[in-house]
């Protein structure tokens, strides 16, 4: 028998704080790019492209297109609205 483990909530806190960490990163690069006249629009592919590339390279195009699937759902949600995220 193997012994399943489970994240800890203190895991679980390091991760959040990882994730803000990189939301913080990314919104600065976005605000800059922005100032240095990019397109909002073209910003949003080049990094869904870049996402989408790292997904794949860590864990497969496979899970990568399973995780896709439930994005409409999501996005239809409200999931990615700003009003929602900043609650």
């Amino acid at each position: 028998m193997s012994a399943t483990t489970y994240p800890t909530d203190s895991d679980m806190q390091a991760d959040r704080d990882q994730k803000q960490t990189a939301l913080s990163y990314l919104s600065e690069a976005w605000a800059e790019a922005l100032h240095d006249g990019v397109d909002g629009d073209c910003l949003a592919q080049a990094s869904l492209f870049t996402a989408f590339a790292e997904l794949v390279g860590t864990y497969g195009e496979d899970a990568v297109a399973k995780f896709v699937e439930g994005l409409p759902g999501r996005v239809r949600n409200g999931e990615f609205s700003i009003a929602l995220a900043k609650q």
